[in-house]
């Protein structure tokens, strides 16, 4: 396959993620008022989302180790499409968050196995190259999610903004099943057998470089989810923005997202991979800082607005745009062989921690902007030091000599 076709598949499996919760996003408010539900289980339909996400790359990772990338994306897409109608036609909060489980455990397939395409076909450094392009991509679909989700939930109604996600994984199914070529070169037979899969996870997460990339993907993810979470509380409710105001504050900080993006690539170009992280944690922590600072000398203030909480979260999502670049392509880096298994523990580990963080929001939504400062700090902060620290010590690219490649 040609690498443009490769950069455009990535987009959109990495896509997926946000296509489901920042489309969601600005009808979230419209859904719960319309089940008549608490701000609980609001937040459940993300969190349950998130952990089957999580969980679910668990078992996919080692499928696709054993019976290939394209049979796991074919049968994923294909239960993604399923979900999403269900979720359009839900008459329950209840059958919603069944449904978003449903969409996330489809959603782990497409993720997870995009990550270990990029580990398939690339070395580790020019793996974090392609890996940024693809994310520009996933820059770009965002951009138009939020605005979307505000424009249909407004005009047609939630109902069709969630119906809107099972066209683009329908879409997406028929590419793959038109063009995609599997990646994995030689199946590993032993990947489902129960010592082996407890002796290659317990290997992943022993491994230096595995560990100092997962903490750092996972926490600027983290950081995200956070700013997810809350956002539209903080402009519908906190600030009485419309939703379709809402979704053009998220392209914007999509917008700036996909700078972040470019300027990984031009700072690969130039320097290393390290410098560029150690670099990137400098606007990351800049971001948490100043949106803590302002939420608390703003309380009250005329002045206070949505300028207050954009400036800081675009200079969080020019670090993101460096953050997850390298983090994914570099915690999957060591395992050639292991590339799914890989893959999976690390986009669970990331899951993981945003259902906990999303049952701690779920507790402080009574005052969601400072819910959100408070949040974006703690992270903020995380991320720094990984990448000031275990990122410079062990965050070499290169595939260093290990038990998955002894295996090879």
């Amino acid at each position: 396959m040609p690498q443009k076709l490769i950069v455009l598949l990535l987009a959109l499996l990495l896509g997926l993620q946000p296509v489901t919760t920042d489309l969601y996003l600005p009808a979230l408010p419209a859904i719960t008022e319309g089940f008549a539900a608490g701000m609980g289980q609001a937040q459940l339909t993300l969190t349950a989302l998130l952990l089957a996400f999580g969980l679910s790359q668990l078992v996919w990772g080692p499928l696709s180790d054993r019976f290939g990338r394209r049979p796991i994306l074919l049968w994923g897409m294909g239960a993604y499409v399923l979900a999403s109608v269900a979720c359009a036609l839900a008459p329950s909060m209840a059958w919603l968050i069944a449904g978003r489980t449903l969409q996330g455990i489809a959603m782990g397939a497409a993720v997870m196995a995009a990550r270990a395409v990029v580990r398939d076909l690339y070395a580790p450094a020019h793996g974090a190259n392609v890996m940024s392009q693809a994310l520009t991509g996933l820059g770009i679909i965002a951009c138009t999610c939020a605005p979307m989700g505000g424009l249909l939930t407004d005009w047609l109604g939630w109902r069709v903004a969630l119906l809107s996600l099972a066209t683009f994984g329908a879409l997406t199914f028929g590419l793959l099943l038109w063009r995609f070529e599997e990646t994995l070169a030689k199946p590993n037979p032993d990947a489902l057998q129960l010592r082996q899969l407890w002796l290659a996870n317990r290997d992943i997460l022993r491994h230096p470089t595995f560990r100092a990339w997962c903490a750092l993907s996972s926490g600027s993810y983290l950081g995200l989810f956070t700013f997810l979470a809350c956002s539209a509380f903080v402009f519908t409710r906190s600030m009485d923005y419309s939703t379709t105001a809402y979704g053009f504050f998220m392209l914007s900080m999509s917008l700036s997202y996909i700078v972040g993006t470019f300027w990984c690539r031009w700072m690969l170009r130039r320097t290393s991979v390290q410098r560029t992280v150690g670099v990137a944690a400098c606007l990351t922590l800049a971001g948490g800082v100043s949106m803590a600072g302002l939420a608390y000398a703003g309380q009250g203030q005329a002045w206070y607005g949505a300028s207050s909480v954009l400036g800081p979260i675009y200079l969080f999502m020019l670090g993101h745009g460096v953050h997850q670049s390298c983090g994914q392509s570099g915690a999957v880096g060591p395992f050639p062989q292991r590339a799914g298994t890989a893959s999976a523990l690390n986009g669970f580990l990331m899951m993981l921690g945003a259902f906990f963080m999303g049952g701690w929001l779920g507790t402080h939504m009574d005052e969601p902007v400072f819910a959100l400062a408070h949040g974006l700090l703690l992270w903020s902060v995380f991320i720094s030091i990984v990448a000031w620290t275990l990122v410079q010590r062990h965050g070499r690219p290169e595939v260093p000599a290990t038990p998955d490649k002894a295996a090879a």
